[in-house]
């Protein structure tokens, strides 16, 4: 086994975890283990597509295609609406989610530098107070 993979696959756990913390501590639904799931999922389907098929004979740019679909189904699990029309709930985790995906295909691709700054980004706009109109 490549210990490049088994690398990129903890890189991937490890910013999953970070943006799952913030998640969880903030008291949203999906917290560190979902995040931490979405991440490695990610960055193992990416990994698997890169070494189990080989860059030369598959168009690998189709496993992060099937990743950001897939994932926009298990976000839409937690978008639910209020009593009131204009009251929806769960976008921002389902965001999230998304968006942590895409850090595990970073991730699993060997893009440390844009998996890691991604991850602060994400966490740092989490942390933004709501704006209220």
């Amino acid at each position: 086994m490549e210990p490049e993979a088994i690398l990129r696959l903890f890189v991937a756990v490890a910013l999953g975890a970070g943006i799952g913390y913030q998640r969880e501590r903030a008291g949203k639904v999906a917290g560190m283990r979902t995040h931490v799931l979405v991440s490695l999922g990610a960055s193992l389907f990416t990994l698997a597509s890169i070494y189990g098929f080989g860059a030369d004979s598959v168009d690998i740019s189709r496993v992060a295609a099937g990743v950001v679909v897939g994932v926009g189904f298990i976000g839409a699990g937690v978008i639910f609406r209020g009593r009131h029309a204009e009251e929806v709930a769960g976008l921002t985790t389902a965001a999230t989610i998304w968006a942590t995906a895409a850090v595990g295909l970073a991730a699993g691709a060997g893009l440390y530098v844009l998996a890691v700054l991604a991850a602060a980004l994400i966490v740092g706009v989490l942390s933004l107070p709501k704006i209220r109109g």
